[in-house]
């Protein structure tokens, strides 16, 4: 198992890493603000599920396979991200009252599954995740002890810590959407969750 000593370094660091503001967070604050924290939650388990599966993955060498061969990364990177747009325009054409988001979530991509979705690609298509797991994980892992339980502990972490940052974001985002709500401007609502979606996908394609 990692060493007390080590993990002392390890969580601040994750945690200061994880709060900087990058493409998954910028998802969670757009659908905080678009949807509000609890029909966000969707969105933040298939983001975990990716990181999750980032950082096993980058530990036990899958991350070589992927710089072997970079066109299928590169075609989920631009696919993911294209995806991204699409949605955000549609938030922007979205001019329903406010009581439609619900009615309006087959055609806006904020169905639970589409959610999910839209998380884990974000994730596993995020080129920095891959270059920071790779860059950080293997230091803190002992070559004498056991893979499966330091890999689970750390992974646990990274996790837990993931999920504290999506919420605060999501939070941040219901915080401004209720404040807007309030003034029924609900265009505008849509048009900032909108720009900042495709913004993100933007990101996603040319990162």
């Amino acid at each position: 198992m990692p060493s007390l000593p080590a993990l002392t370094v390890f969580v601040p660091t994750f945690v200061l890493v994880s709060l900087t503001p990058g493409m998954c967070m910028m998802l969670s604050l757009s659908l905080g603000m678009r949807l509000g924290v609890r029909r966000t939650l969707p969105m933040m388990a298939g983001e975990l599920a990716g990181v999750g599966l980032v950082a096993v993955a980058a530990v036990v060498g899958a991350a070589a396979l992927m710089l072997r061969y970079p066109a299928a990364f590169m075609l989920l990177k631009w696919g993911g991200g294209a995806y991204l747009v699409y949605l955000g325009v549609m938030m922007w054409r979205d001019r329903g009252p406010a009581g439609a988001v619900e009615a309006d979530s087959r055609t806006t991509g904020t169905g639970p599954a589409n959610l999910a979705v839209q998380g884990f690609v974000t994730a596993v298509a995020n080129p920095k995740g891959w270059a920071f797991f790779i860059a950080l994980l293997p230091p803190f892992l002992e070559a004498s002890q056991p893979l499966a339980p330091q890999l689970a502990l750390l992974v646990g972490l990274i996790l837990g810590i993931e999920f504290c940052s999506l919420l605060l974001y999501a939070g941040g985002g219901q915080l401004v959407r209720d404040f807007l709500h309030q003034r029924r401007n609900v265009v505008l609502l849509n048009r900032v969750a909108g720009t900042l979606m495709a913004a993100v996908g933007v990101w996603l394609a040319l990162d």
